[in-house]
């Protein structure tokens, strides 16, 4: 027979690497799979892509933020070489590039059985770290382009130089799109942005980081459970902010007035044309009210418990949209180049158990499937905002190594 290993994590990632720490500090033999190498999350995204939360919330287990810059934000290579000395500094027994193809039952009970790359492996237990950014959401108009206009997603966006020559429309202004638009816009492109309903807030209010804010009112730290938006905020897009050049709140109105053309939600592609929603003012103060109601929510809080943090007045961006034709040309406009920030989308079809919801999505409590021996970590929201980020991913890892590790004795 097959030699059974006791526990295998599949994904290499920030997740996959603590949860391998804890089951290491457990002495529990555990094998973490990657098919690609460490790092390469953070190692893909584009040259001057950064963190959106401060430097010194970065703790993974073990191994908390060294730098000199806590209230810094790390830059993508520098994000990169933090992952890959954390993984060295406690040796996981790590295979990189092995591929997990299918995922299903072993002929033996209580067994799980891993077609991979490498070979079929068996598991006693399984912690599922490889998060819900399996593939790009493509627009299904993408094949409607224009002939000479080259349609990408962000995932593979590196730099502006990588670009043909021209105007660049991005579509979708969550944090991703935000930040592409805004570091065309400093290579001095001309850039377009379609506008969509992520909300912003502030890097800074009242003397704090937003993350700092997020910290004392617990809301960093609150169960899923408990938001007011219930579960459902797993699905949500993050509200775009920025961690560039020291942080800054990335506005839509101050980046037009800037020189960054928003527009409304792309419908679609007719003759070479965008056809746009035209509510982009609806939209924008949509986005407006999020940002308001953050930081309305920020003052209640220093009133409630009396802080001494400072008043700020907040002078809003005076800038409004002029009502756009229904239809934009993109030959007119010199657009080369349209960039898909419309966000991931999961795909857990390779894993054959029954413990997914109708639309495909794990059924877990804090990780822990209701099918012995299956956990998964990482996830957005997983348990509270932290999950999926440096921060807390940790935390949640502990309690996965934790109730398998319980299961096991028992």
């Amino acid at each position: 027979m097959d030699t059974v290993i006791d526990t295998i994590v599949v994904g290499g990632g920030q997740a996959g690497l603590s949860v391998s720490w804890h089951l290491k500090q457990a002495a529990r033999e555990h094998v973490v799979l990657d098919r690609g190498r460490i790092g390469d999350t953070w190692r893909n995204r584009w040259d001057s892509f950064c963190l959106v939360s401060p430097n010194k919330l970065c703790r993974l287990p073990g191994f908390p933020y060294d730098g000199d810059d806590p209230d810094g934000f790390m830059l993508r290579d520098e994000i990169v070489d933090y992952i890959e000395r954390c993984a060295a500094s406690f040796d996981p027994p790590y295979r990189a590039r092995v591929e997990v193809q299918r995922i299903s039952p072993a002929g033996e009970p209580g067994r799980f059985a891993l077609t991979t790359s490498d070979g079929v492996l068996t598991a006693r237990n399984l912690v599922i770290t490889v998060g819900t950014h399996q593939h790009p959401n493509i627009p299904p108009w993408h094949e409607d382009l224009p002939h000479g206009v080259t349609g990408m997603h962000t995932r593979d966006y590196r730099n502006a130089a990588g670009l043909a020559d021209g105007a660049v429309f991005v579509v979708g202004s969550g944090q991703s799109g935000c930040q592409v638009a805004e570091d065309l816009h400093l290579s001095g492109r001309d850039v377009h942005l379609a506008v969509g309903n992520a909300g912003r807030i502030p890097r800074r209010y009242r003397g704090r980081d937003i993350f700092e804010w997020d910290l004392a009112t617990g809301y960093m730290t609150m169960p899923v459970e408990q938001h007011p938006k219930g579960t459902a905020i797993r699905f949500k897009a993050h509200p775009h902010l920025s961690g560039r050049d020291g942080g800054r709140t990335i506005n839509l109105r101050q980046m037009a007035l800037d020189g960054i053309r928003p527009h409304g939600k792309v419908l679609g592609v007719e003759g070479g044309c965008f056809r746009l929603s035209g509510d982009l003012e609806e939209t924008l103060d949509g986005v407006d009210d999020v940002c308001r109601a953050e930081m309305e929510g920020i003052d209640k809080f220093i009133d409630e418990i009396d802080l001494d943090d400072p008043v700020e007045e907040v002078v809003p961006a005076n800038w409004q949209p002029e009502p756009e034709p229904a239809l934009f040309n993109l030959a007119d406009a010199g657009v080369s180049t349209v960039i898909y920030a419309t966000g991931f989308h999961f795909d857990f079809g390779w894993i054959d158990l029954p413990v997914f919801d109708e639309r495909g999505y794990p059924r877990y409590a804090r990780g822990v499937t209701e099918m012995p021996g299956l956990y998964f970590c990482g996830l957005h929201w997983m348990q509270t905002q932290g999950s999926g980020l440096f921060f807390g991913v940790g935390e949640d890892a502990e309690y996965v190594v934790d109730h398998l590790i319980d299961q096991k004795d028992d």
